[in-house]
Order: structure tokens, then sequence, then C-alpha cells
């Protein structure tokens, strides 16, 4: 019995710890403090060396638990990567991914080697634990702080976040076999190196497109979709991993192949996803900080400094410079991405590795992974909005998004029913504005079900259903949210081709003589882009208008208020008509009528 109440009690405790994890997440979102510190702590307080006494030293659950966790946390940014947002940064992100992490690894070797008295090969293994960038750590961050990046700069955090850890556990990997068993060759590093890249690869995307087929096919019961995806991840990295090729890299590619396709349940697999990462997430680093010591930590907590200053200030910009070089980066762009190299519980997990196999000095390994990850996280986390402020890669994020409901239709995956509370200030009241793609479908009034018809017009208090691709679901969010204030376009950019978004289409068809139906001669320009756009409207948006292209040159409260006129390049110049213009071109379009009858 006293066997069994030690297991109720661990269950108990394990609950406890975790419940305080979640809970303690509202302090840190409210006082900004990097939230992933909080659970470290708290795993350390409930340790032998805190009140807690708990003496947890289980380094093979640890990693069971951390290969898990990562995988699932790769797997969920995965499925959250629209490849067509990554397309455009791929080259530059893998470059960083790969060289990058070899480069930073290099050049903190020597700081590693010399502080803590190390042989060039563990220095090397202190660089390569820690030279990988965290995406849990970086995203979470970025949204706590209330910040959006700029599609090119987010876009590539995202991708090189996503697909770092592959190779620095490879390089973790065959610097801990070398240390271990004293021989190895470039050839052998080559081989191994190309097997685990693109074996994973292969089972990544195989493994991605069968589950995208069973998704579809099979008619499994309402909200087992979820669970069955995220245990299909774990299936592909067992696959991988036994097959001794990247499971990290093929659960990350499967969860792109997954989020890019069309799918049954997407969005309950999306919100299960959510709510598995962040469970993953505080128990694995719970359990790294129950591995901590206080006493240990202290013994080495100087040259660990050293390593995390120059891991931050020397050898992450230095390779952000180099990989970034050949491509068409900003010097603000790469100073940001230099500085967001966060490091996270991937780190602390490679750490366990050598612990796991029972290298010398493997405490030491793990104890400056810890404090490099604990200086990353209090320098970088904290400073990462007033940095992306200070050098104009990321906007402040806009009114938070409505309460969204979205309901799978059985039978068919190219709609969904998404519904709304409409606000008294939204962009729906208040202008009537809905996406072109999008159709109301029913309406709920004073817990009456109304057609369209019938409730029209719709008013604020009621919620309104709509059918969307889900794709675009989150698109109709900025149609139902409160509307900003906007300010009036910047007169100096405002020109022959540049006009004010509130011009509408019928006054630019009389000037420019360009097409606009009756129907749409009322809409504003800024109302054009919210009605055709798939997407919030951003700085560089474009859409056609025969014969001319319409730019999103300026933003204001979420609308375009500044529209520049782009000419076909093959056609002569569109410029303002005078009335005799006018005049003449009635004419012609009048005696061509005449002449085809």
């Amino acid at each position: 019995m006293a066997s069994l109440d030690s297991v109720s009690i661990a269950i108990f405790l394990g609950a406890i710890l975790v419940m305080a994890g979640i809970l303690s997440s509202l302090l840190a979102l409210r006082f900004g403090a990097p939230l992933l510190l909080v659970f470290l702590l708290i795993g350390m307080l409930a340790g032998d060396a805190g009140p807690g006494q708990l003496n947890f030293n289980d380094v093979r659950t640890t990693y069971l638990v951390g290969s898990v966790a990562l995988a699932l946390i790769l797997f969920d940014g995965g499925l959250r990567t629209k490849f067509q947002s990554i397309r455009i940064v791929l080259a530059p992100s893998m470059v960083l991914a790969t060289v990058g992490v070899l480069v930073t690894a290099v050049v903190a070797a020597p700081a590693a080697k010399y502080a803590l008295d190390l042989s060039w090969t563990e220095a090397l293994l202190v660089g390569a634990v820690v030279a990988s960038t965290d995406a849990a750590a970086v995203f979470l961050l970025v949204h706590t702080q209330g910040l959006r990046l700029r599609p090119r700069v987010g876009a590539t955090l995202e991708a090189e976040s996503g697909t770092n850890d592959p190779f620095a556990i490879f390089l973790t990997l065959m610097l801990v076999e070398f240390i271990s068993l004293g021989e190895s060759s470039p050839g052998h590093v080559v081989m191994e190196l190309a097997r685990e890249g693109v074996l994973g690869a292969v089972i990544g995307v195989i493994g991605g497109r069968l589950v995208v087929v069973a998704l579809n096919r099979m008619a499994l019961p309402q909200g087992l979709h979820a669970p069955f995806v995220a245990t299909a991840a774990l299936v592909i990295f067992g696959v991988a991993q036994i097959s001794h090729a990247s499971g990290f890299l093929a659960v990350y590619l499967a969860g792109i192949i997954i989020g890019n396709r069309p799918t049954r349940a997407h969005n309950s697999v999306i919100t299960f996803l959510d709510a598995a990462t962040w469970l993953a997430q505080i128990v694995m680093f719970v359990l790294l900080g129950l591995l901590a010591s206080p006493q240990r930590l202290l013994d080495s907590v100087g040259p660990s400094v050293i390593v995390a200053l120059v891991l931050m200030l020397v050898a992450r910009p230095l390779a952000v410079l180099l990989c970034l070089a050949p491509f068409r980066f900003n010097w603000r762009e790469k100073v940001f991405i230099a500085w967001t190299g966060l490091r996270g519980a991937v780190a602390i997990f490679l750490a366990s590795i050598p612990m796991l196999v029972g290298l010398s000095k493997a405490y030491l390994y793990f104890d400056v992974a810890f404090v490099v990850v604990v200086i990353s996280l209090l320098l970088q986390g904290w400073t990462l909005g007033p940095a992306a402020r200070w050098l104009h890669v990321a906007l402040p994020r806009v009114d938070r998004g409505p309460r969204r409901v979205e309901l799978d239709l059985p039978g068919q995956l190219e709609q969904q029913l998404v519904g709304y509370p409409v606000r008294s200030k939204s962009l729906y009241v208040r202008r009537g504005l809905i996406p072109s793609w999008s159709k109301p479908t029913l309406v709920i009034r004073d817990e009456r079900i109304l057609s369209p018809a019938e409730a029209d017009p719709v008013a604020a208090g009621d919620y309104i259903y709509l059918l969307a691709p889900p794709e675009k679901a989150e698109a109709l969010d900025r149609f139902f949210v409160d509307m900003p204030p906007s300010s009036a376009p910047d007169p100096h950019l405002l020109g022959d081709f540049m006009v004010s978004g509130e011009h509408t289409l019928g006054e630019l068809a009389q000037i420019y003589g360009v097409s606009a139906g009756e129907e749409q001669a009322s809409l504003t320009l800024a109302d054009y882009f919210d009605i055709h756009l798939d997407h919030a409207p951003k700085v560089g948006a474009e859409l056609v208008l025969d014969p001319i292209v319409l730019v999103a040159r300026s933003i204001s409260g979420g609308r375009v208020n500044v529209v520049g006129l782009r000419l076909p390049e093959d056609e002569e110049q569109i410029v303002p008509l005078t009335r005799r213009q006018k005049a003449k071109r009635k004419l012609a379009e009048i005696w061509s009528s005449v002449a085809g009858v």
C-alpha cells in the first residue's frame, strides 16, 4: 500500500506543479516577465534544494518527456506555417538553420574552452548545445509582448527556429559520439548528416500525406480528429528516430504538409495542439527545473555568464551577418534577427544528452546551458519588444480578435461555418462590409434563429454565422472587431498616382478611366481592399482594377489610407484624362458599338 500511496502523492504533486505553472502565467503576462522562466523557477523550488524537497534525478524520463514535447512543439509550428509566407525566405532561413548554427557553435567554443577549462572538442559540444534558437521561446514572448513582426522578419525567424533544432541535435549527437568513442571522420559525419536529413525529409513528407488522406477519408467520431493527428505526429517522429533519421525534421515537415492542405476538423486540431504544446512546455520546463541544482550552478555561474554574453553579443550576431549577407535584408532587420536568437528548453534538452550517456563533465554542460537560457530569456526576452519598436521591424498589435466560433460541415472540405458576436463599432456594422469570398448564412437574435434577409439589418448584439473557406476564416476577424481610429494620409505621399483610401471607385473611374461597376462605384478604395483581400491589409498588398494595379502604400487603424496606382508596363501610360479626352473616348466607344452592329 505504501507504494500505491507514493504513486498517488506523485500524481498529486505533479498536478499541483502543472497547475501552479499555468496560474503563474497570469502574473508573467501582466508584468511582462519571460514566462518560461516561471516554470523553471517552480521546478527549482520544488526540487531537493528548494522548499519542495523533491529528489528528482531521472534524466531518462526528462529526455523522454523532452523528446515528446519538442516533437509536438515542432509539429504545431509546422502546422501553423503557411508555405506561401516562408517561400520567399526559405533560402536565408535554411542557411541560418544550418551554417548559422555551425558558425555560432564554432565562435562560442573558444569562450567555453578558456572560461570552463575544457578541451576543444568539449568546448565545441558546449557551443553546439546552445547554438540553436528556440521557436517556442521566440514566438511565446513575441505574443505576450503584443508584437506582430513584419512579414519577412517574422517568416525568417519562424522558419529558422523550426528547422535549426534538427541540425543542432545532429551536431550534438556527433560530438557526443566522438567524445565517447574517441574517433570519427569527416566522411562519416557527412554521411550521417545526409542520411538523417534526406531520410527524415522523406518520412516527414510521406507521413504528412498519409495523415491527410486518413483524416479526410476515415469517418472518425466527433472529437477524435485532433488526438488522431497528434498521435500520428508522434508515430512519424518515432518511425524516423527508429530509422536513424531526424525525427524532429520529419515531424516539422509533416506539420507543414498537413497545415497547407485542406483537411477535416482543421481548426479543432489547431485548438487541441495549442493546449497540448502548452502543457508539454510546462511539464518540460518544470522537469528541467527539478534537475537543476543551485549549488552546482553557483560553482560554474561565472564562466557560464561569459559563454552566454559571447553567444549573444558575438557568436549569434556574427552568424546572422555572415548568413544573411547574400540576401536583401537591411541592417535593422539583421540586428533584430541577431538579437532574437533566444535560447529555451531546446538547449537544456540537448544538454541532457551527455548526462543520459554518462559523459564526464555531463552536469557541467547542463549547468552552462541552464545559465545561458536564463540570461537569454532575461536580457533578450525582456528587451524584445523595445528592440522591435526601436528598429521598426514590428508594429503593435491591434485590438484583440473577436470570439470566433468555427464549425466543420460534414461531407465537404471547401467551406465551414464561422460565427461572431456583432459589435457596434465593427467594420461590418459601420461600413456594411463583408469579404466577397464569405456568405452570411444565419443570424441569432434574442435566442431566435433568423436568415440574413429576416434579420436585415444585422445590429449590434446579434450573432452572425458565415460560410467561408477554412484557410480564410481568421481573415474575417478584422470585420468584427471595433474599428480603431484612422488618421489622415500624409499629404506628402499623395500625387497624381498616389490617392487617399477614402476616394471611391467611382471617382477613380472618372479621373483615371478605369473600369468599375455600378454596384461598386460607391465603395472607397479602403473598402475595396477589405472586401477582396484574403487577409488583413498590409503595406505592399496588391489588387487588380483593370487596367491598373492598386497597391497599399500606407495603413492606418488597420485599413488602407494611401493607395498607389501601378501602371501597366507594356501599355501606354495611364494619366488623368481631360474633359476633351474623356469626350473623345466616349465618342470612340459609341462609334465602336455602332460599327459592331
